[in-house]
């Protein structure tokens, strides 16, 4: 069934178990008012290493009055790591980051059940004619859903029951279902509030080894990248050189190409004046002045055919195939390259020093 309003039982015969809702309800509230203002957390809570908890603005507001030189989160000048206040249930020292009271970790499940709290809180304040709020059923518009059926698990009317399909069911009240439902609810909600500080002792420690781990890890990684940086320092000192020989290889070879091309670009330029000039003589009117003419050109002629020698470059003379170098057993010895077997655990302290020491070797 989809009902569209949500069902507010009546007030008459449920006193008992309202009167033990109610201190439940007031249980709850116990644990969620802040040490500081004395008032309901307000979000944002922060959760303190010691496991309490206090609104963001109570815990800026200590830390606040225990550093009054430390300049507001707005300021332009960046907090100094380190900063601390005392919380003030316990007096532990707390030790804040950079980022101050920001970077508290928020206690989301505190926040979430002060919101279910504040919702039941307003629901049961807000008075609401019972009629206003109650439900007909679907198959009986005329009867009111008063019963709830434990077999099928859905709210139905007294017609239902004794006439139609939930004639053979197991039902209850409607109200009774929902005052346990609601008392169900509110223990759960208690339960949950009493086991976050164990929760959140666990996650604490967790952090705390978090911690240690990227230590370890940022110190065996620099350690790692010294040894790396070694060997890159040599093979870029080798790279260097071996590049330089190419060059210089590669320059001798242009140099003697370029000077065949400039040799050969000043002898066809000299054939091409020479064959202008013939093609000028032989438009001269004159038989003479042309046999003269012709008889130097012709000359000419003879001297270009009979020094003329187009020198070419080697066949492969481009190649520069024997310049290749073999890396193939250090790339080998470089992918196997490995740390050092050793107990991971157990250190001695003395030892400790030594041990992390990256030891590298190719296996």
């Amino acid at each position: 069934m989809n009902f569209a309003l949500a069902f507010q039982p009546p007030s008459t015969g449920s006193s008992g178990a309202g009167a033990g809702r109610g201190a439940t309800m007031e249980n709850l509230e116990k644990q969620l008012v802040c040490p500081v203002c004395l008032e309901m957390f307000s979000k944002p809570v922060v959760i303190l290493p010691c496991q309490h908890n206090l609104c963001r603005k109570c815990a800026n507001d200590i830390f606040q009055s225990a550093n009054p030189l430390w300049q507001s989160r707005g300021s332009s000048s960046s907090m100094v790591s380190g900063s601390r206040f005392r919380c003030p249930s316990c007096r532990h020292e707390v030790v804040l980051d950079r980022h101050g009271v920001y970077g508290l970790q928020r206690n989301l499940l505190v926040e979430n059940i002060i919101d279910l709290y504040r919702q039941q809180e307003s629901s049961r304040l807000v008075e609401v004619k019972p009629e206003q709020q109650q439900l007909m059923c679907e198959e009986h518009p005329e009867e009111k859903l008063n019963i709830y059926c434990l077999s099928c698990q859905n709210p139905t009317c007294s017609m239902c029951k004794v006439f139609g399909k939930h004639k053979d069911c197991e039902v209850e009240p409607l109200s009774s279902v929902y005052v346990r439902r609601k008392a169900e609810l509110s223990d759960g909600i208690a339960i949950l509030v009493a086991s976050n500080d164990q929760i959140q002792a666990v996650i604490s420690e967790m952090e705390d080894v978090c911690h240690m781990i990227e230590e370890n890890g940022q110190r065996q990684r620099e350690e790692l990248l010294n040894h790396f940086d070694s060997l890159v320092a040599v093979l870029e000192e080798r790279k260097q050189e071996l590049v330089g020989f190419i060059s210089k290889v590669q320059d001798d070879k242009l140099k003697y190409v370029r000077s065949l091309v400039h040799q050969h670009s000043d002898d066809l330029e000299a054939t091409v004046t020479l064959v202008e000039s013939a093609i000028q003589s032989m438009e001269e009117p004159h038989m003479s002045v042309f046999i003269q003419s012709a008889n130097v050109i012709l000359e000419k002629m003879a001297v270009t055919v009979r020094t003329a020698h187009v020198e070419r470059v080697d066949v492969g003379y481009e190649h520069m195939n024997q310049l290749v170098v073999n890396t193939d057993d250090v790339a080998l010895m470089l992918m196997n390259m490995d740390f050092c077997s050793g107990d991971d655990g157990g250190e001695d302290p003395e030892e400790g020093e030594e041990a992390s020491d990256l030891d590298l070797n190719s296996k």
